[in-house]
């Protein structure tokens, strides 16, 4: 593997040095096969807010009974400063967890360094093809697996269907329908609510902005050789972003909310402010019982180009990965197998999230569940590169969505995103 310095600082480089020796020929680096394996404790660090007691509970007992006279500690971390106590923790042979959950736009920032074991051999024993596509390939370098699918949430449209009838518009099947969708919906306002939006899409939220955008063929940056080129200025981009800057000027009224108003945003639509919402399937659990039970809302895949097939929205999530500094590879390697087997996907299906294997995403619950495994299998995540989770935070995002917002140029404004692009992509 070739180890490249893409952290900050000095930890950086300690982290890569530490984990040189994990990408030597010693099988027992890589969890490989080395016997019997013995009992003991793997110890799983999970974020927070990604399983609750109960799934944890449950993980932590299918592994003891898979595995008798041996625990599963589950411990839960932070988000907040996450990737520092990455840093010290996994380049400790000591102090490394077994398993780790990792955002899957900080995947790469760590498999490229050799934070993980390889278990590429253990993919068609844990879900093969049904793994979400785009999360394995985040979890893929130099065409050897670092990481598995761990959950997804999946994003669709939730739309109040009696705002739709009363408009008269039917659900959208191309990114032009949506888009005039929302945009009449607003115009018409069916029933006269002050400061009514068509729809609620912010500049603060990257991820929803992104559900929008990659349906119609945007790009962020593309590998051309060693190098990243940026993207958001090409003409599929441009008319993206074009199609971006319309609706924000048409169909949301939210273009320039606060990322405190956008963190409670399903408010807007239970009150009757807005009538479609980009979300993931957790936020149907948001959404006011009593809109259900009165079938007043409705679900559907955002669209692409081609009528009636979903589109490729951005999917965030968790991969998991086995640290090649793992006190117990190969007991390790057997709560990965418990992770993926039938009982734990349903289990997290049943919280809302799309399970690694999409084999298991019908399971999710109300009428998210019937498109999640359509639109989980199409969803696309942001480049592929290590320096992404370092220079891409929601902070560079933000300003860049809120410019387009704001009604400045569209070329301007993505000609010198691109410069930007690729002077941190390629450091």
């Amino acid at each position: 593997m070739k180890f490249r310095k893409v952290l900050a600082g000095a930890a950086c480089a300690s982290l890569a040095l530490s984990l040189a020796a994990c990408s030597s020929d010693d099988p027992n680096a890589s969890g490989a096969g080395s016997g019997d394996v013995e009992s003991g404790t793997v110890r799983m660090w999970v974020m927070e807010g990604s399983l609750t007691e109960e799934s944890q509970k449950f993980l932590a007992e299918e592994f003891a009974d898979a595995n008798p006279g041996s625990e599963l500690k589950i411990e839960v971390q932070q988000w907040d400063g996450i990737v520092s106590k990455l840093q010290t923790s996994l380049a400790s042979k000591n102090e490394s967890p077994d398993l780790v959950e990792i955002g899957n736009t900080q995947t790469t920032t760590f498999t490229t360094v050799g934070a993980f074991a390889d278990v590429t051999d253990m993919k068609d024993e844990l879900g093969g093809d049904s793994l979400i596509p785009s999360f394995v390939d985040a979890s893929t370098v130099d065409e050897k697996i670092y990481a598995y699918p761990f959950y997804a949430g999946a994003r669709a449209v939730y739309y109040r269907t009696d705002l739709f009838e009363q408009a008269g518009i039917a659900v959208p099947t191309t990114t032009e329908k949506f888009l005039d969708a929302v945009v009449t919906l607003q115009e018409k306002n069916p029933e006269a609510n002050p400061d009514f939006s068509g729809m609620y899409l912010a500049a603060v939220d990257p991820h929803g902005v992104e559900s929008y955008l990659f349906p119609q063929g945007f790009e962020y940056a593309k590998q051309d050789g060693d190098e990243w080129v940026g993207q958001t200025s090409t003409p599929d981009s441009i008319e993206a972003l074009t199609s971006l800057q319309n609706l924000f000027q048409n169909g949301t009224k939210y273009a320039l909310d606060s990322q405190a108003g956008q963190k409670t945003f399903e408010r807007y639509f239970n009150e009757g402010k807005t009538g479609v919402l980009i979300g993931t399937g957790n936020i149907g659990t948001k959404i006011d019982q009593a809109l259900w039970d009165e079938g007043k809302v409705g679900v559907f895949a955002i669209p692409s180009d081609e009528p009636g097939e979903p589109g490729a929205t951005f999917a965030g999530g968790s991969n998991i990965g086995l640290a090649a500094n793992s006190q117990n590879p190969e007991l390790a390697r057997k709560a990965l197998e418990t992770v993926f087997g039938e009982p734990f996907q349903k289990q997290l299906a049943g919280e809302g999230w799309v399970p690694g294997n999409t084999d298991y995403a019908d399971e999710v619950a109300g009428a998210f569940g019937e498109i999640a495994g359509d639109v989980i299998t199409k969803s696309k995540l942001t480049p592929n590169s290590p320096e992404w989770g370092v220079a891409f935070g929601s902070t560079q995002l933000n300003e860049f969505f809120t410019r387009i917002a704001k009604g400045e140029d569209v070329e301007t404004v993505a000609k010198s995103f691109d410069e930007q692009l690729s002077a941190a992509l390629n450091k």
